[in-house]
């Protein structure tokens, strides 16, 4: 059965990548993101996609500007500043914490009133296996991400049962905000045999444990943060 998801983000890397898993398989998709990056594509060939200009940090939301009735909702928005504890100032921490923490409680307040009108709907968010695992320069995105941790638990307990609300934690995925590890294949080598699958993520990696948590398919899970992350987070080899 067709449904319509909200992708906030979704113009780019992981969030098209859901975007486009969606949009295969004749949902209707509403994308909201500050630029329209490679989402144009898909909404120049697909009547069911469309795409809506949206600085989660500086606009003014509202519920009005989204679908009346909301069956999945993602939020992708996100940064990463890898600085240690000395060379890290209180206006980054406060940057990553406003994109990654601020705007996704912005956006799904938003989407509340449509969310519950589903009866059955799935909200997701993103956080990274370094919450998890400490990890060195860190600190500020670990920081954001341990609270989208806490904020998906906090949110499956007050929307149950009619929403559902889980979290993915990936390790390092091949995505423009990523881009400057993976500028030659050795260095993709190098990097993927830290992994016990000895390989890093991709897109699609993503998209598809994404795809599973807001669809029908993960209808009995709900308050948990998935990692999808090579093994990282569990396993040593």
């Amino acid at each position: 059965m067709s449904k319509h998801y909200v992708i906030i983000g979704g113009s780019r890397g992981i969030g098209l990548g859901i975007v486009q898993r969606l949009a295969n398989a004749d949902h209707t998709v509403s994308v909201y993101s500050r630029t329209a990056g490679e989402v144009d594509a898909i909404v120049q060939v697909n009547p069911n996609v469309s795409h809506t200009i949206l600085d989660v940090l500086s606009d003014e939301i509202n519920a009005d500007m989204f679908p009346t009735v909301i069956d999945g909702f993602a939020y992708c928005p996100g940064s990463f500043n890898a600085k240690s504890i000395r060379g890290l100032s209180v206006e980054l921490l406060r940057a990553d914490f406003e994109v990654n923490v601020v705007g996704a409680v912005k956006t799904i307040k938003a989407c509340l009133g449509g969310l519950k009108k589903s009866g059955n709907a799935s909200a997701l968010f993103f956080s990274t296996v370094a919450v998890a695992r400490g990890m060195n320069a860190h600190a500020s995105i670990a920081a954001s991400k341990g609270a989208i941790e806490g904020l998906t638990k906090t949110l499956a307990a007050e929307l149950s049962p009619k929403v559902r609300v889980n979290c993915i934690a990936p390790a390092l995925t091949q995505t423009s905000l990523m881009e400057r590890f993976f500028s030659d294949q050795e260095k993709i080598e190098a990097l993927g045999a830290k992994y016990p699958l000895k390989r890093t993520g991709t897109v699609e990696d993503l998209a598809a444990a994404a795809c599973f948590l807001l669809g029908d398919d993960s209808r009995w899970v709900t308050g948990q943060t998935l990692g999808v992350d090579g093994g990282m987070s569990t396993v040593q080899n």
